[in-house]
């Protein structure tokens, strides 16, 4: 575990939100992950993939980070665990994936936060906060966010983190085992019009 802390280049990415801090998750962070991914797991699974039957093991959370490292490296997604900032207790994660450089400068925030920690505002200031990553840091034009139309909590933290609606997706994406409709979300960065650089910052 030691050896996979050295190797990750992450050490110096941090993001901080209003009582929140993002930070990509580490090999010492699997024992917290897990107690906190098994309490949540009835919560959490109506909105999520299957889970596969061994996604608590140590193994799998490696395999994460491994992913994780390597998609970072090609800058094609940014994945962080959700820290509440008076104790760095792990509430959540969040993701932004998909990202697309060239004419698109674009990409897909995802998200997920523990049952003890819901409705307390946590996930609002995360995704809040990885939007001015993506805009101000990464120099990223537009994100995206989609939600299963039932899911009326992201629904409703996506309006208020200042996305707009702009669709329904039909099968958009397997979830549970099913393909689910989905509602589509987008959000234009506020700090650069269309003629803004081909090129984001890099981090």
């Amino acid at each position: 575990m030691a050896l996979l802390d050295w190797i990750a280049p992450e050490s110096g990415l941090r993001v901080e939100g209003q009582g929140v801090v993002l930070r990509p998750p580490r090999a010492a962070d699997y024992p917290a992950w897990r107690e906190l991914r098994a309490v949540s797991k009835a919560f959490l699974q109506p909105w999520e993939p299957t889970w596969p039957a061994d996604d608590l093991t140590r193994a799998a959370f490696r395999r994460r980070l491994a992913a994780y490292a390597r998609d970072r490296e090609l800058g094609a997604a940014y994945s962080f665990f959700v820290l509440r900032a008076s104790d760095e207790a792990l509430t959540g994660g969040i993701t932004l994936s998909n990202v697309r450089r060239g004419v698109a400068q674009m990409g897909t925030i995802g998200y997920w936060c523990g049952r003890p920690f819901a409705r307390r505002g946590l996930t609002l200031s995360a995704v809040r906060a990885i939007t001015d990553f993506s805009f101000r840091t990464l120099g990223l034009h537009r994100l995206e966010a989609a939600c299963i139309p039932e899911n009326d909590a992201s629904r409703k933290l996506l309006i208020r983190a200042g996305f707009a609606e702009e669709g329904h997706a039909k099968a958009y994406l397997k979830i549970n085992g099913v393909w689910r409709d989905h509602v589509l979300f987008g959000l234009v960065s506020p700090l650069k019009g269309p003629e803004g650089p081909d090129e984001g910052v890099s981090v």
